[in-house]
């Protein structure tokens, strides 16, 4: 392809992107659709002219990495940690933990009464489908009220982390038993104290570095770090959400002689720029992510029979036990929190990444994409909803 071709391309992607933000700000419906159903237009276009887009296979998950990076940084920066806050955390952790775990149970009760494998296999499968995506949920709780904003913050980005340590240990300590227990507590308390270390290195890199170019150097260690993590099978998105809240609430970790030897006076100018960069590295990324995945989406699997019904048996399941979990650890209102449980880039990211002896023969693949769809159009509705109702 000509490269004036390629760039017209992504540029107008960006743009299109943006305009589909915009947008979802003002008509509360989810860009992750309008992108969605973009990608699909797409392939029809490609397939017309009779051209494939290359190397699918490795570039979604890496996007996919990329952006659940960026995604739990941006926002990891914007959470506060205040003694007032500790309840809403408390209340996050427990909705998400709850949820993961009995969710992912049902599900893979689900996949054993239909597809006749083993209970584990089916467990495992279901996993990526028990996990709220923070990529869709934090962007469709944005026009909320401040509590259920911050909380939607929360426990889609404990969602996430807690998701993917649960999901780690099934794959890579599938033998089960004791030691695999202890295993996994060594390797998260590992996890912690390297995070706690880059934590305070790069918030003196961030002090010191003088250099017009200075936070994409800091943001390529985190990716060294949370790569080289991942690759011993570390629960490495705990290192972001701990820089995150790290960077956000030094207060609360620097005082003292620190203070002076870690911080400048410009600490705080340069957070925000931080933060911007993070905001808009996320979106671009998130962009081509939700792109490439509705591009690779089969129409043809969106409309199997199969994967319809088994799709909104798992969604019976997801907004059952959102509601279920909700009344119990939840003080607010659950409306409109009960329809934000949004599946997207942590659950295609995860689902792609189960090896071939732990999948499933015969899983029908319109199945992802037709979660993914139906909760995010479940949350626009719920989401629409509430504000006419608050409206009136």
């Amino acid at each position: 392809m000509d490269t004036s071709y390629l760039i017209i391309i992504l540029s107008l992607s960006v743009l299109i992107s943006y305009v589909f933000d915009l947008l979802s700000s003002r008509y509360k419906t989810p860009s992750v659709i309008l992108l969605l159903v973009s990608g699909m237009l797409m392939r029809q276009v490609t397939n017309y002219f009779a051209f494939q887009l290359p190397y699918l296979d490795t570039i979604l998950p890496t996007l996919g990495t990329l952006g659940l990076i960026l995604i739990v940084l941006e926002g990891a920066l914007e959470l506060e940690l205040s003694g007032d806050k500790l309840g809403l955390i408390r209340q996050a952790f427990w909705v998400s933990f709850s949820s993961i775990i009995v969710t992912s149970l049902l599900m893979g009760a689900l996949f054993y009464v239909l597809m006749e494998e083993s209970y584990f296999k089916c467990l495992v499968a279901a996993m990526p489908f028990g996990i709220i995506s923070s990529a869709v949920a934090i962007p469709g709780g944005r026009n909320l009220n401040p509590y259920t904003r911050s909380f939607i913050v929360y426990e889609s980005s404990l969602s996430d982390i807690l998701g993917v340590m649960i999901f780690n240990f099934l794959v890579y300590n599938a033998a089960g038993g004791f030691w695999s227990v202890v295993s996994f507590a060594r390797d998260t308390l590992v996890m912690v104290i390297i995070s706690l270390v880059c934590c305070f290195f790069l918030l003196y890199l961030i002090s010191k570095i003088n250099h017009h170019i200075k936070f994409l150097p800091i943001i390529s260690v985190l990716f060294l770090v949370y790569a080289v993590s991942r690759i011993y099978h570390l629960s490495s998105l705990l290192l972001i959400l701990v820089f995150g809240l790290f960077l956000n609430n030094t207060e609360l970790f620097i005082r003292g002689r620190l203070d002076r030897i870690l911080k400048n006076d410009l600490f705080e100018k340069e957070l925000d720029q931080l933060k911007n960069l993070t905001a808009e590295g996320a979106f671009v990324v998130r962009t081509f992510f939700f792109l490439l995945f509705g591009y690779a989406a089969d129409l043809q699997a969106l409309i199997d029979a199969d994967a319809l019904i088994v799709s909104f048996l798992l969604l019976l399941i997801i907004f059952a036990v959102r509601v279920a979990s909700l009344r119990l650890s939840f003080r607010g209102s659950i409306n409109p929190v009960v329809f934000i449980a949004p599946r997207g880039l942590i659950t295609v990211l995860l689902y792609l990444s189960i090896p071939e002896n732990l999948k499933l023969t015969g899983f029908r693949d319109g199945i992802l994409t037709l979660v993914v769809l139906l909760t995010a159009l479940v949350m626009m509705a719920g989401v629409i909803s509430y504000r006419e109702t608050e409206t009136l």
